[in-house]
């Protein structure tokens, strides 16, 4: 019951990101901002779609109990939870779930990305890795991780040259 339950909180999260970056969105375009990467959106849009698929296929068809750490994995998953939000948090209206630069914006140097480069990243990385840890769905975790690795080193070359931002560049961002 508790794996619905949290699979249910995930869900319902993910939807409500998504309407808030739909809102930041329709904002930034409407002062003249440009989507970069169309189709590699598309492309992150499946891998975690299949990642929840994965989930719950590799919960029910192997009968995958919580792992004996799963305590341990969900304080790592909060721990994300909270970077993740404060990346949000701090970067406001900039924030979304594309690509979407506002020429002439400064880059976001408050909250983790004082410290960190791609903090919301982070986050990311972390829960593809232990949500399935919590569920002992190793499978799901070593194909998606790797997966989620490939698709935000791809990612994060675009978003750098979006912003204007030099490979090796020291410094935080949005």
């Amino acid at each position: 019951m508790f794996f619905y339950i949290f699979l249910l909180f995930i869900v319902l999260q993910r939807f409500a990101e998504l309407v808030y970056a739909k809102r930041n969105e329709k904002y930034l375009l409407s002062r003249g901002a440009v989507e970069y990467d169309k189709k590699g959106y598309k492309l992150i849009v499946i891998m975690h779609t299949c990642f929840f698929i994965s989930l719950i296929l590799e919960k029910i068809y192997f009968k995958r109990e919580l792992s004996e750490y799963w305590i341990i994995f969900f304080i790592i998953f909060a721990a994300a939870q909270m970077l993740r939000y404060l990346a949000i948090v701090s970067l406001g209206k900039f924030w979304n779930t594309k690509i979407i630069v506002l020429s002439g914006s400064s880059l976001i140097k408050k909250g983790p990305y004082s410290f960190l480069k791609h903090p919301n990243y982070i986050a990311v990385i972390t829960e593809i890795l232990v949500i399935p840890l919590i569920f002992s769905c190793y499978i799901t975790c070593i194909i998606f991780s790797a997966l989620n690795i490939f698709v935000l080193i791809r990612r994060i070359k675009i978003e750098e040259a979006a912003l204007g931002i030099p490979e090796r560049s020291e410094g935080s961002y949005r």
